[in-house]
């Protein structure tokens, strides 16, 4: 899966090396909070909310989950930092990034790939916000990761079909805008 692929004029496609946390939690409680700041440094989002500075983050995924975003590596780390904060709290919390796979869209039409195979707005998509849905048919999450880029996470069993569609509608000759 390391390979890179590129398709003039719409987008690079490539890997995103991640290190990636679940943590399911009530996400008010104070335990919750702690773990989320001793992991990877930042608050609780609200819903759709996505927190990212210096490779390190969280997304809101649903009422009672989070995704911890972090470099390839730094799990094991954040993982035992955020457990001794949840303390005797009530939680899940996993490393799953062996069990997703991470792919970065980048260059000026990265968004015409997107709106290609998912149903969002992408043109209306903020950075700071994250979307879960579908890519074809396949569940993913994605959030806009620089001004030209969008990172896109899905389930590591659909990867290389993930990739095949997103080389696909990056290909030269789909672009949507003139």
């Amino acid at each position: 899966m390391a390979e890179v692929r590129e398709a003039a004029g719409l987008a690079r496609v490539e890997p995103a090396a991640l290190s990636m946390l679940t943590l399911r939690a009530d996400l008010s409680a104070p335990e919750t909070a702690a773990a989320v700041q001793a992991a990877v440094g930042q608050g609780v989002p609200g819903p759709r909310g996505l927190h990212l500075r210096d490779g390190r983050g969280v997304a809101w995924m649903a009422p009672d989950e989070l995704l911890l975003i972090l470099p390839i590596g730094a799990g094991a780390g954040a993982l035992a930092a955020a457990r001794a904060a949840l303390g005797d709290g009530f939680a899940t919390l996993v490393d799953v990034s062996d069990a997703r796979a991470a792919f970065r869209l980048s260059g000026p039409r990265a968004d015409e790939v997107v709106m290609k195979l998912a149903p969002v707005d992408i043109l209306r998509f903020p950075e700071g916000e994250i979307r879960r849905t579908r890519a074809g048919q396949v569940a993913a999450a994605f959030w806009r990761s620089g001004p030209q880029e969008i990172t896109l996470v899905c389930f590591r069993s659909v990867a290389d079909y993930m990739r095949e569609l997103l080389t696909a509608a990056a290909a030269p000759g789909g672009e949507i805008f003139p």
